[in-house]
């Protein structure tokens, strides 16, 4: 979506309220980064629990003439846990893995919810497929975003398996006690829980159509440039806190008068400060607008492809890592069983 939308411009939101124009790329992108520290925490959750437990026997190791380093590496593990006690009672590694799951559903349900506004009558800027959306039993013009709400509903399953297991390995004696029998349903029901929703939402994303013309027709409505007019005039001298104020007086009149900031005559905006001159339509189009913004990060076509390269180099990286640790695992167990 990011790739094919570089140049879409849309509004940015803070409070709900429009901010500043954005593209469609970069809003995109910012899910992309989200879901790409989501793996990484999986990674890194998976590597503190890459430790082998065997040996620690009930909590006090053994006294069986065993080399836990030859087993450790046997069986894949990168190293044997340190301490046979803390092996058998925590269970830190499950909470943490609950805790990776729960932020990985929050930031679907970010996103479903944004899905849902988008797609009602108000905001019109999406049309989701007829397959991840159903009527109304009784009233025929409805398309109700059910998968999108779905997914946002089941993250309170998900935030509610975390607590399960906070409060479960809450105030635990050392060693070993039955309450951590009930540790495999939380975790298990949880990841279960994200990897259909992660399954499901690649359809609905991938099926979605932006409408680009109702973006920038959004967009272009109001005083979403206000800031780059008090920016231009830092260009001419004018310290911000006083360009905020004169950019206020020019915004009341846009809302009074129902001209966009861009559309108003020159002599109307000198009005506001005499330092306006003709240059000031090369920085206050909302097109100008993103386009200027090429800072790292930021929002410009230019902005964003640097954004998508990194992207996918994380992306890269992430599976050659789960392609190594897939392979020493598999040859671990051809080893165990030849």
């Amino acid at each position: 979506i990011a790739e094919e939308n570089a140049e879409t411009v849309m509004p940015g939101f803070t409070h709900m309220q429009h901010a500043q124009p954005v593209t469609l790329a970069q809003h995109m992108l910012a899910y992309a980064f989200k879901f790409s520290r989501d793996a990484d925490r999986f990674i890194d959750a998976f590597n503190r629990m890459n430790k082998c437990p065997l040996g620690a026997a009930a909590l006090a190791g053994t006294t069986y003439p065993i080399d836990r380093f030859m087993t450790s590496e046997a069986l894949g593990f990168k190293e044997p846990t340190e301490n046979s006690m803390d092996s058998v009672s925590d269970r830190d590694f499950v909470n943490e893995v609950a805790f990776c799951a729960t932020q990985t559903q929050i930031h679907l349900s970010s996103l479903c919810e944004e899905l849902v506004y988008w797609s009602s009558q108000e905001f019109a800027f999406i049309e989701m497929d007829d397959k991840y959306t159903t009527g109304s039993s009784i009233m025929p013009q409805k398309k109700n975003p059910d998968i999108a709400e779905l997914v946002r509903g089941k993250t309170g399953g998900v935030v509610g398996s975390l607590v399960t297991m906070l409060v479960l390995t809450k105030g635990l004696p050392l060693t070993y006690n039955r309450d951590l029998q009930e540790d495999k349903k939380p975790v298990m029901e949880s990841m279960d829980t994200v990897i259909r929703c992660l399954e499901i939402m690649e359809k609905v994303m991938s099926t979605t159509t932006f409408k680009a013309d109702r973006l920038m027709e959004v967009t272009s409505r109001g005083q979403i440039n206000a800031t780059d007019l008090a920016d231009y005039l830092v260009t001419k001298g004018v310290p911000f806190r006083e360009a905020h104020g004169i950019v206020g007086a020019a915004v009341r009149e846009s809302i009074e008068s129902g001209v966009n900031l861009e559309d108003m005559p020159l002599d109307k905006l000198k009005s506001f400060c005499e330092k306006i001159e003709d240059d000031v339509y090369k920085f206050i189009p909302v097109k100008s607008c993103v386009d200027r913004r090429e800072s790292y990060g930021g929002t410009s076509p230019t902005s964003t492809d640097e954004q998508m390269s990194k992207a996918i180099e994380q992306l890269m990286l992430r599976e050659e890592t789960l392609r190594q640790e897939k392979q020493l695992i598999d040859n671990c167990w051809k080893n165990l069983l030849s």
